[in-house]
């Protein structure tokens, strides 16, 4: 699409889209409540089987003896999901929406039978990855399948009321999850997605007629593909060992923008290419993909480590520490309601600066916190960090999609989804490793006078809500894990100064309609 043709699209006065499949209000999409029932199922079993799975962790690792290897029982299903969602994006494009969406649910589902049915962790880890690559077509099409169904002006509501699954997910996930394992045995945390799986499908099959033709035929940008799956390969596997081998990682690191530098001199040459330059031809639309990918990181920081401050400071347990992201869910569902009626009065770029610079301030406040920090004020914290997140990230959905050519649809969403997994999948390797560095360079500090803590002692503090009952010298650890915390969140302030800086640049002046 042309940048005229995209500018034209953002003027105040026209309030049509040539995307909008809805808005002429003639021939409105029959059976449409049936296909999103189907999104919304569909959303709640792929966010859900990331929060389930984790409560069963311990349970699996114990009884398939795979201690050396479970960081991958999640890794494998998070960087499948990485690398695949954009060559869904584009395929859905190419042949259609309601197949590829079908594809990857019959693989999701198939995927959960079978590592339910594990009797090996590296077989698990196997089928974890196929997983991975059926939630790699579904997560971008719910939002895709919106976008051909609801108008601009509806989309944000609709993708408010979707979000609701989320929110489910986030506060449904880890009770089930830990009743499954309790009541049945870790096998149900997987089969419980079969018959969700099967739901799904049923309600395409009957409801959803694609009304759109594909654009063009399947012509595989063999290169493009090659190129990005090496991309994301190396840089996930980086952050996994960044704190461990370093060298290693720097190494991966390097053979990551290497490919990245390949991607992008590839895409510009190819005819068909599966990530188009033409999508990144308004700079509003890279403002958007950036901002979700970094607030994204963000928000798997605060949801991990205020947890896990709680428990290790103020001896709160577990399930109590895990409370405090509660408010943020709420919020988040909350904010995303009013995502309409800001974009239709104010330009993208100042409804973000507003609510990342409300993020900043209390993000800072974390990062300087003091020892009698209120536990309270974590919780109010809780909300706006929703609010915000929630207002932003899903403005950054709905543009997204408005701001390239219908042909492109498919793929913005999958390049949008893409950055939404990379964010917390990169930060939370870097989180660790920055909260790791922190702690050994304290104790080599408390060692060089003879204090005598070691990083065992520490982790003992942090994994046994507070290292209640145990000989660890408090007096000692807790300013070592405050300042660690600080570190974390110090990090957090510098990539929300990154994002601010974005929108505070994005040359668009106007209300996007």
């Amino acid at each position: 699409m042309s940048q005229d043709s995209a500018a034209g699209r953002s003027s105040a006065g026209d309030s049509s889209s040539p995307t909008d499949v809805g808005d002429d209000g003639a021939r409105p999409h029959p059976n449409r409540g049936i296909v999103m029932a189907a999104v919304f199922i569909a959303t709640f079993m792929t966010s859900v089987e990331v929060t389930i799975v984790t409560t069963a962790l311990p349970t699996i690792i114990s009884e398939l003896h795979g201690l050396s290897l479970q960081s991958w029982i999640m890794s494998a299903y998070l960087l499948t999901t990485a690398i695949t969602t954009p060559i869904y994006g584009k395929l859905a494009d190419s042949l259609g929406r309601k197949r590829i969406f079908q594809f990857g649910v019959v693989l999701f589902t198939v995927g959960s039978l079978l590592s339910g049915l594990s009797p090996s962790i590296g077989m698990m880890i196997g089928f974890r990855a196929l997983q991975g690559i059926g939630a790699g077509a579904v997560m971008p099409l719910t939002f895709t399948i919106i976008a051909d169904y609801y108008s601009f002006a509806e989309r944000a509501r609709i993708i408010a009321f979707n979000n609701t699954a989320w929110g489910l997910s986030a506060l449904i996930g880890p009770l089930l999850g830990g009743f499954l394992v309790d009541a049945l045995s870790w096998h149900w945390v997987f089969f419980v997605n079969v018959p969700l799986g099967a739901a799904v499908l049923v309600l395409v099959a009957w409801g959803y007629k694609e009304k759109r033709q594909p654009a063009h035929g399947l012509r595989p940008d063999w290169a493009g593909i090659w190129w990005l799956t090496l991309c994301l390969v190396c840089l996930l596997l980086a952050v996994q060992d960044l704190d461990v081998r370093p060298l290693v990682s720097g190494a991966l690191f390097v053979v990551a923008v290497v490919a990245a530098l390949m991607l992008v001199r590839v895409e510009r040459r190819s005819a068909d290419p599966l990530i188009a330059p033409a999508m990144f031809a308004r700079p509003t639309f890279t403002v958007q993909i950036v901002t979700a990918t970094i607030l994204s990181g963000v928000l798997i920081g605060y949801q991990t480590y205020v947890p896990m401050w709680l428990q290790s400071l103020y001896h709160r347990p577990p399930t109590i520490a895990g409370l405090v992201v509660t408010p943020s869910s709420i919020m988040w569902l909350t904010g995303s309601f009013f995502v309409g009626g800001l974009i239709s009065r104010f330009v993208p770029k100042r409804i973000a600066v507003v609510f990342i610079a409300v993020l900043l301030v209390g993000y800072g406040a974390l990062a300087v916190a003091p020892a009698g920090f209120p536990v309270w004020a974590f919780y109010v914290f809780a909300a706006v960090n929703g609010t915000g997140m929630g207002i932003v990230i899903s403005m950054n959905t709905v543009l997204t999609q408005h701001l390239v050519d219908p042909s492109m649809v498919g793929s913005a969403t999958g390049i949008f989804t893409l950055g939404r997994s990379l964010g917390p999948t990169l930060m939370a390797g870097i989180y660790g490793a920055v909260l790791n560095v922190a702690i050994r360079v304290q104790l080599r500090g408390q060692q060089a006078v003879g204090a005598g803590v070691d990083f065992g002692q520490v982790n003992t503090v942090i994994s046994s809500s507070g290292g209640a009952g145990s000989s660890v010298d408090r007096a000692v650890v807790d300013p070592i894990l405050l300042n660690s915390f600080h570190a974390l969140f110090g990090v957090v302030v510098v990539i929300l100064v990154v994002a601010l800086l974005i929108n505070v640049f994005d040359p668009n002046k106007k209300v996007i309609r």
